[in-house]
C-alpha cells in the first residue's frame, strides 16, 4: 500500500455537495462533503470549520442546503473549495432559486438539491459536526452527479451487476 503524497482522508470516495446558507443578511456557498445516516427518518452528517462563515449562518439559522452539482459543476466546486469571495454567488456567476422549507437557496443545474435543518450538532477537532434531517428535496435524473477520491472528481460510470 502506497502512503507517500496521499492523505488518508483522501482515499475514500466522497460525495460531493455545494453547501448553501442564509441568513437575513448575508449568505454564503461553500464545498462539502455529507455522509448518510438513516433513511427514517432521513439524516445526513456533516462537518463545517468553526472560523468560516458557513458555521457562522448554520448556528444561526439551524438550516441549509446540499446542492449535489452535475457533472458541468465541477469548476464551480473546485472555485467553492479554493476561493475566497466576499460574494460567491456574485462573483462565481451562481444562480439560485428558492427553497421550500429552508431558507437557504437552492443552485440551479445541480443534480439534487436536499433542503436540511440541524437536528444536533458537536466539536470535532476545528470542526463542528451536523446531524441534519432532509426536510425537502428535489433531483434531476436527466444529469450525472459528482464523486470526489484521491483529490480529484470523478463522474460516476456504468452500474456493476
Amino acid at each position: 500500500m502506497s502512503t507517500k503524497n496521499t492523505k488518508v482522508s483522501r482515499i475514500m470516495p466522497c460525495s460531493v455537495n455545494l453547501l448553501t446558507v442564509a441568513s437575513k443578511t448575508e449568505r454564503e456557498a461553500m464545498t462539502a462533503t455529507a455522509m448518510f445516516i438513516s433513511e427514517d427518518p432521513p439524516l445526513f452528517v456533516v462537518s463545517v470549520q468553526k472560523h468560516i462563515l458557513t458555521h457562522k449562518i448554520i448556528e444561526e439559522t439551524g438550516q441549509f442546503v446540499l446542492n449535489i452539482p452535475s457533472t458541468e459543476q465541477v469548476r464551480l466546486a473546485k472555485r467553492l473549495g479554493h476561493e475566497k469571495s466576499p460574494d460567491k454567488f456574485k462573483e462565481f456567476d451562481i444562480e439560485t432559486e428558492s427553497a421550500k422549507a429552508v431558507s437557504a437557496p437552492l443552485i440551479k443545474g445541480s443534480f439534487a438539491s436536499i433542503e436540511c435543518k440541524v437536528i444536533t450538532s458537536f466539536p470535532a477537532s476545528n470542526f463542528t459536526v451536523y446531524v441534519v434531517e432532509a426536510v425537502d428535496f428535489a433531483f434531476n435524473d436527466n444529469l450525472s452527479p459528482v464523486v470526489w477520491h484521491l483529490n480529484r472528481y470523478y463522474s460516476l460510470g456504468d452500474e456493476l451487476k
